[in-house]
């Protein structure tokens, strides 16, 4: 059976271009800017326009990114990113995703932020609508 993910896979998703600036001397996108794609599908997600996860006075950090490269990626164009929640915690949540160029997966990743009260600088629980906003970026919606 099959696990590569497909973009229909994640309910989040979104989008970046490829910069020149962004090509290492083999040629290919640096692997170092594959940290970047990421951070562009979870932040779009954390700051969605409909119901964004945060309340005025918080943050998220990151706390963990494991990144497994697929496959090269290569300049000019666009990548796609897809995200998903994976698991919600007391005051974190883990994140999967996947990068893809051409609909091909070149990179998967998964990532654990946690929720940051600015004024303590410390963790703080997930409120009930913030756990149930997450749920719902849990699966990916059914065709």
């Amino acid at each position: 059976m099959d696990t590569t993910p497909r973009l229909e896979d994640f309910p989040g998703r979104s989008y970046d271009k490829l910069r020149y600036g962004d090509t290492d001397r083999q040629g290919h996108v640096n692997n170092a800017v594959f940290a970047t794609f990421m951070e562009t599908g979870r932040v779009e997600l954390v700051y969605s326009g409909e119901k964004p996860l945060l309340e005025q006075g918080f943050s998220f950090v990151l706390a963990k990114i494991d990144i497994s490269y697929i496959a090269e990626v290569l300049w000019p164009g666009t990548v796609e990113i897809g995200t998903r929640v994976a698991k919600v915690g007391n005051s974190s949540v883990t994140m999967e995703q996947a990068l893809f160029q051409n609909g091909t997966c070149r990179a998967t990743a998964t990532s654990v932020v946690v929720h940051f009260d600015e004024t303590t600088r410390k963790s703080h629980p997930f409120g009930e609508a913030q756990r149930e906003a997450m749920r719902r970026w849990m699966a990916a919606p059914t065709s």
